[in-house]
């Protein structure tokens, strides 16, 4: 099927990690290559069946413009636009707080690059601040197995110094100080909640 962005360019999936099963310390092997969306909607589902929070990943809008028929009982989209430019990934509300905040993953190991982000969901993270929502990213370090949640505040500091001219990346360091780090478990696999109560 054929992706496309609103302004005609051809939309190309990034791969997904592999990854080998590894063997965790108390002998499961539960998170068989999953990848960061998958975590993060189990865990928002562990949130919402205990009543904790209500954070959903919000749907894609796409406009389908070809469909194939090779037979009556199925249907094969063969072309198909993104409506709109996405904003972030995940909304919601936790203790009466509107809850808004994108997700990213990377296979570098020293920095995370600052190209995952695009100008509207930079415009959209500071619209959500001047209305009082907490909004932050959850970023990932594949290689490590790493979580950080980065208070949005801080991704503008950095994405306004590229801007400028500075680094196009936010340091590994940078983002061990600035932001927080979360403890990968069982359930919920990444509880970021704990790290919003000392926000």
């Amino acid at each position: 099927m054929n992706l496309n962005y609103p302004n005609g360019k051809k939309y190309t999936p990034k791969d997904r990690p592999t990854s080998s099963p590894v063997k965790r310390k108390n002998g499961s092997y539960s998170n068989r290559g999953m990848t960061l969306e998958e975590d993060l909607n189990e865990t928002n589902q562990y949130y919402r069946e205990r009543k904790i929070a209500v954070i959903h990943k919000k749907p894609t809008p796409v406009q389908i413009v070809q469909v194939d028929y090779p037979n009556r009982s199925a249907a094969v989209i063969k072309e198909a636009y993104f409506k709109l430019a996405s904003t972030t990934d995940y909304n919601g509300v936790y203790k009466g707080r509107y809850i808004d905040f994108e997700a990213k993953e990377t296979q570098n190991s020293t920095s995370f690059p600052l190209k995952n982000f695009h100008q509207h969901q930079i415009q959209h993270m500071e619209e959500v601040m001047e209305q009082g929502g907490l909004c932050f990213v959850i970023l990932r370090f594949t290689k490590f197995e790493q979580v950080y949640l980065l208070e949005a505040h801080h991704l503008l500091f950095f994405w306004d110094r590229m801007m400028t001219g500075g680094r196009k990346s936010i340091t590994k360091e940078e983002i061990e100080q600035k932001g927080y780090h979360i403890p990968l478990g069982f359930q919920p696999r990444i509880d970021y909640i704990k790290i919003i109560d000392q926000l």
